[in-house]
């Protein structure tokens, strides 16, 4: 059987809400961002890496996500990229083409289960790498919630070609696209939402910095730092001004494929969520905030 195409890797995610480009200074001031580009409404903001942008904020009337970002390798990958997705019974947004944005490149957007839009691209603009100590380098996953675990999880992996790496009992899943241990994660809840945005730091002595600088300017963590069992990733979640969770994280397992079996960790064992136990389980209030706020997603885009 042919292996299907996978999804190169995550490159970010463009958040929209009321107002959410005027928390800019967050993010640039206390979060260790940097902002790339700017136009009336929107603002892309960089890592220490070569990403064009790892987080946008759009303004929008609704709270939530306008499209995941992913790579491919190059544009003979994205047509076969696109050449599954309809293969598989799905219709993309439109056919592969040029981006006329900032960010530029090649690619189509689709929309997964939950009418969430994804896009992918390749040959995007290119910056310089940063060389700033304990600032984000890139995003290292995006974490959905949704009605429909399941079925989600395999749209992820039977027409992006994502695999799963772990479960946390059946409540949360974790899909990785190439050897990080996972770049999506799928949370089962009552709505479609964004459970939360996680980005690496390049060091463990820097996600400690990270989360000292917020300290010192009067953000505290409201959870962590701890460190999770799947994924073996440190954290730290914050709260952003727009109610937003995003999450401190370094050293996420890497998967050899040659040798991984996925593993269902109890949640009943408070070291499977916390193997240092410095956190302790998330509060009523994290797991509230985490649940964020209804996403409709695109359904009028939607051409299936």
């Amino acid at each position: 059987m042919t292996e299907p195409v996978r999804v190169g890797s995550l490159r970010g995610i463009m958040m929209r809400g009321p107002d959410v480009s005027a928390t800019l200074p967050f993010y640039q001031d206390m979060w260790g961002l940097s902002l790339s580009h700017q136009e009336d409404g929107l603002a892309l903001l960089r890592g220490t890496g070569t990403e064009p942008f790892l987080y946008g904020l759009k303004d929008g009337p609704v709270y939530g996500i306008e499209y995941v970002h992913f790579a491919m390798p190059d544009r003979e990958s994205m047509d076969a990229l696109h050449a599954q997705i309809l293969a598989r019974g799905h219709t993309p947004l439109g056919k592969p083409a040029e981006f006329d944005d900032w960010v530029g490149g090649y690619g189509f957007e689709t929309l997964d289960p939950d009418n969430r839009r994804l896009r992918f691209r390749t040959d995007v603009r290119v910056l310089d790498d940063q060389k700033d100590w304990a600032k984000p380098k890139k995003v290292s996953h995006v974490v959905l919630n949704t009605p429909d675990m399941e079925g989600t999880q395999k749209f992820y992996e039977d027409v992006l070609g994502f695999r799963t790496s772990d479960y946390s009992a059946d409540q949360m899943v974790f899909l990785r696209c190439n050897s990080d241990h996972h770049s999506i994660a799928l949370v089962r809840a009552n709505y479609a939402s964004v459970n939360h945005v996680a980005f690496e730091m390049p060091t463990l002595d820097e996600f400690m910095r990270g989360i000292g600088r917020m300290k010192q300017k009067g953000h505290v963590p409201t959870w962590g730092p701890g460190r999770h069992g799947p994924g073996n990733n440190p954290f730290a979640y914050f709260v952003s001004p727009s109610g937003f969770v995003i999450e401190f994280t370094s050293e996420l397992q890497q998967i050899d494929e040659a040798t991984h079996e996925p593993k269902v960790w109890s949640r009943a064992d408070p070291e499977a969520m916390d193997r240092w136990m410095t956190a302790g389980p998330p509060t009523p209030a994290q797991r509230a905030v985490m649940q964020g706020r209804p996403d409709p997603g695109f359904p009028e885009l939607r051409t299936e």
